[in-house]
């Protein structure tokens, strides 16, 4: 039973709009960038931190389906750093994997020393003379 020929079922339109938070991080993260791929312009992605609790609140939805994770762990945060890095990067337009390949290969062809157009002995003035 859908409403208005949208295909939307009427049940998860009325009474089914509870908060559910899914527990295990790889399922998170597979289903939120999956989501993200799926519709790139109606998803979004929320961040939120709430002290009186120490957890951390991640939500990423396209109003049709919302994602939910949260965590107490500090170990949880350098994951959290990396789906942020990842969801930043997509919105910008561009692919995380091919930018992770194009940053290795740079960085193996560049030398130890860093390029200055600075001569070796020249000192900068800074402040008031």
């Amino acid at each position: 039973f859908t409403r208005g020929g949208g295909g939307v079922p009427v049940a998860s339109l009325a009474g089914d709009n509870r908060m559910v938070y899914i527990e295990d991080w790889d399922t998170f993260y597979a289903e939120a960038e999956k989501l993200y791929l799926d519709h790139p312009a109606h998803t979004r992605y929320s961040l939120k931190y709430r002290h009186t609790d120490g957890k951390v609140l991640l939500k990423v939805t396209n109003d049709r389906v919302c994602l939910q994770y949260q965590t107490d762990q500090q170990q949880d945060l350098k994951r959290i750093e990396k789906l942020n890095n990842i969801f930043i990067t997509r919105m910008c337009g561009r692919d995380p994997e091919a930018d992770a390949a194009e940053g290795a290969e740079g960085s193996a062809s560049k030398g130890d020393k860093p390029v200055s157009s600075e001569e070796p002995g020249s000192k900068k003035r800074r402040g008031k003379r």
